[in-house]
C-alpha cells in the first residue's frame, strides 16, 4: 500500500518504472497492473524481476543478467 499512495501522488509522465520485487509467495500478483492504473502516462516494464524471499541468497546472477537485459543508458 504505501507503494500505492507514493504512485498516487506523485506523476511519472513520460518516464519508466521498472518494477522488482521480492516476496513470500504472490509474487506481483496484480501490482503491475495497478502501477499502469496509477500511472497511465508513464511506460511500465512488464518484464520486471520477482525473487522469492527463499531464493534471494542465490539471486545475484539473476539480478545481473536481468538488470543488464534492461539496456539502461548510464
Amino acid at each position: 500500500m504505501p507503494l500505492y499512495t507514493f504512485l498516487e501522488q506523485y506523476d511519472f509522465s513520460g518516464k519508466t518504472i521498472i518494477p522488482f520485487t521480492t516476496h513470500g509467495g504472490s509474487g506481483f500478483s496484480r501490482t503491475i497492473q495497478t502501477i499502469e492504473e496509477l500511472q497511465p502516462n508513464a511506460t511500465v516494464v512488464e518484464e520486471g524481476l520477482s525473487i522469492s524471499r527463499n531464493s534471494v541468497p542465490e539471486a545475484q546472477s539473476e539480478v545481473v543478467s536481468w538488470v543488464s537485459g534492461l539496456n539502461l543508458n548510464a
